[in-house]
């Protein structure tokens, strides 16, 4: 298991995937047997657990047997809920047209709380939200929805004003985009997510049509999407007409749709195997 993919965000992408879809909690046993195959052994299992527990996005409950499992937390649905919107779409479905406008973040916290500018500025920048200047953040119109809920979710609305509008100069958008954002590190992040997963894909592509092994179909659905999560965080969709020439957020994307439609159902049979 490489560095990126820790236990605790494969227990996350699991319950992303497939978790939440379970007619009940899922007993540990069964996190213990579907985190194996991706290299997550019992221990780490059962610490990550504990961890998602004590942030409030697992709760522990008893199945229908009696077996000690546990649940999405109401605020991890919704945060999982929230994801989909960005994680599962189609290929360019993210991108926001120039004219849709933008969503600012202001904010300002007493200095006597002055440890939640912290927490607020990484919230931000978690959400895909570039920096505009000091305490204005700014993001594409249609995060709007994603981040009033997670303001709301984490207590902190109370510290913040939310704008909508349209950047009218003095700088062309485009060039006030690239101060914005870090183009190029997002730029590379795509870059690594297709290196590790687009010969994956290709692969799978050659085999024809035969039906995927579900266990091996989700190992490498699962990896390629606990990869794949992130980036449409850091990369908020920005309008196509504003970012460089050979972009490879479109192809990534393109990738990640692939074999989500080649392997995320075929993984679930490994999950369910009675189904």
């Amino acid at each position: 298991m490489s560095e990126q993919h820790t236990p605790r965000s494969l227990i996350v992408t699991f319950y992303g995937a497939y978790g939440r879809a379970a007619p009940g909690p899922v007993p540990v046993a069964e996190l213990v047997r579907l985190l194996a195959p991706v290299g997550v052994d019992a221990p780490s299992v059962r610490s990550s657990v504990s961890r998602l527990k004590r942030r409030g996005l697992l709760v522990p409950a008893r199945t229908e047997s009696g077996a000690a499992g546990y649940a999405l937390s109401p605020d991890a649905r919704q945060l999982l809920e929230d994801g989909d919107r960005r994680i599962y779409g189609p290929p360019g479905s993210r991108d926001a047209r120039e004219g849709a406008g933008w969503v600012l973040a202001v904010f300002s916290v007493p200095e006597a709380e002055r440890h939640k500018r912290h927490v607020l500025r990484s919230r931000l920048a978690g959400l895909g939200f570039g920096t505009a200047a000091p305490g204005v953040w700014i993001a594409p119109a249609h995060l709007y929805e994603e981040t009033r809920h997670t303001l709301e979710r984490l207590q902190l609305a109370s510290y913040v004003d939310l704008f909508r509008g349209e950047h009218l100069g003095f700088a062309a958008t485009a060039e006030a985009v690239g101060r914005w954002w870090d183009l190029a590190s997002l730029a590379k992040q795509h870059e690594a997510f297709l290196d590790l997963h687009e010969p994956v894909l290709r692969s799978w592509e050659a085999r024809g049509d035969a039906p995927p092994p579900p266990e091996e179909a989700y190992c490498d659905y699962l990896l390629a999407l606990d990869s794949w999560r992130r980036l449409p965080y850091a990369d908020p969709g920005l309008p196509a007409e504003l970012l460089p020439a050979g972009w490879p957020g479109a192809r990534s994307a393109a990738v990640f749709a692939g074999l989500d439609g080649l392997l995320r159902e075929a993984g679930a049979r490994f999950v369910s195997p009675q189904e």
